[in-house]
């Protein structure tokens, strides 16, 4: 067996004891929870946080000038330069709410894409996103008549940024990647991405659902137009989550909905909009969870990025390491080498694979009775998925909660269905 790695930058026990649900079974097993690319668990006090809401001062915002809406809008608008910070936009002004990535992805679509592209020009998009940052390119391109390019990914899940001059044409308007694959783990370099896309005129979007969660992510830095994150992701709550736009976009964008709060004066012909953000915040907002996706927000600067990552390398290559022992039984998607993984960036928290002919439902459902919880399908990813020749995998994914006890739980458990299925 190899070597546990160094410890963590944080008190690891400490930590888990944050979180009421690993202290829960599965199955009479004490729950080893690797899903964490589709959710993570969620802190004490961003679990408190919410029920305080609740209980202590829930009122809608922005309207009501009685105390208890005075201090739900404070603690409101307090989430949202909070969030701000976490990715250092350059104002809050840049960072509109919406109730996920999904959202915020779509906002980009009809409030600046639909408006702006036309016949001949083109959409450029990995064969690695999330289906929420390909099927609303796919929904303009035959709104508008611009046409979809794609950017290929190579055998060992990298994107084959050769191709990037000949893609990238005066005809691109928009390019649309993600930050980190959910299902390969890739992280892609962004800060090159971007200043490609700018030289040809275009502006770029950016999935950043699987790397704000677990890397520090500084937009102003990487330069990039637009980016969408989801709170659930990060230790915060369902339902709520985030799109970062340069302030002068989002000035110049049409509103995404209409309704209460996104305008300044209604007559019966016509109104004027409000101020950004909230010129994009139509209706009553999810005011509780945008309140303790603050707090989620408190809870990982505490513990600081760098520490998260840090953890997650260790953790990653770990497992990495542990499957590889499988030999041929395993098929590991994307960069599978651990070697010195630990000191790379071009690699998430996110490993996926397939063992030894069984299904990967199958595969689940087993690990599942040892209280082992992993992803099996296609991920939302399905043309990347099947560009690898699969319908489905196994999916790990780490989060700063995971221990390399765990890693060796799935090990056993991986050894456990191999004796079953024969």
């Amino acid at each position: 067996m190899p070597a546990l790695l160094e410890a963590p930058t944080f008190d690891l026990a400490a930590v888990r004891a944050d979180f009421p649900i690993l202290a829960t079974t599965m199955n009479g097993k004490p729950l080893v929870y690797l899903d964490n690319a589709a959710t993570s668990q969620k802190p004490r006090c961003v679990l408190d946080a919410l029920i305080r809401y609740y209980e202590d001062y829930n009122a809608n915002v922005h309207r009501g000038v009685y105390w208890l809406a005075e201090k739900a809008t404070a603690e409101y608008e307090r989430a949202r330069r909070k969030v701000a910070g976490f990715i250092n936009a350059d104002s809050e002004r840049s960072l509109v709410f919406a109730r996920g990535t999904t959202e915020a992805l779509n906002l980009v679509r009809f409030a600046w894409a639909e408006h702006h592209l036309h016949p001949g020009d083109e959409i450029l998009v990995s064969e690695m996103e999330h289906h929420s940052n390909l099927v609303p390119w796919q929904l303009v391109a035959q709104r508008t008549g611009a046409s979809l390019r794609f950017l290929p990914v190579d055998p060992d899940g990298f994107l084959e940024l050769d191709d990037l001059d000949r893609l990238l044409t005066k005809s691109t308007k928009l390019v649309c990647v993600t930050h980190m694959s959910n299902v390969l783990g890739t992280i892609n370099p962004i800060e090159r991405l971007v200043a490609a896309a700018h030289e040809v005129g275009a502006l770029i979007a950016v999935d950043g659902a699987q790397s704000v969660p677990h890397l520090p992510v500084d937009v102003q830095r990487l330069g990039c137009d637009f980016m969408a994150f989801s709170s659930h992701k990060m230790c915060g709550p369902m339902g709520t989550g985030a799109l970062y736009a340069k302030p002068e976009l989002l000035e110049a964008m049409e509103p995404f909905q209409g309704g209460g709060e996104m305008i300044t004066q209604v007559a019966y012909e016509r109104s004027i909009w409000n101020d950004i953000p909230w010129k994009f915040e139509a209706g009553t907002p999810n005011v509780g969870d945008a309140i303790a996706f603050g707090v989620a927000v408190d809870y990982l600067s505490e513990l600081g990025m760098e520490a998260v990552r840090e953890h997650e390398k260790q953790i990653t290559a770990y497992a990495l390491e542990r499957l590889r022992e499988l030999g041929s039984d395993v098929t590991i998607y994307g960069q599978a080498d651990p070697v010195d993984f630990a000191g790379t960036d071009q690699r998430g928290g996110v490993v996926s694979f397939n063992f030894s002919d069984i299904h990967p439902h199958d595969l689940a459902q087993w690990l599942d009775q040892d209280g082992i919880a992993v992803r099996a399908g296609h991920h939302c990813a399905m043309p990347l998925v099947r560009k690898f020749g699969v319908a489905a995998t196994i999916r790990a994914s780490f989060y700063l909660y995971n221990t390399h006890e765990e890693v060796d739980a799935l090990i056993a458990g991986l050894h456990h269905a191999k004796q079953f299925f024969g």
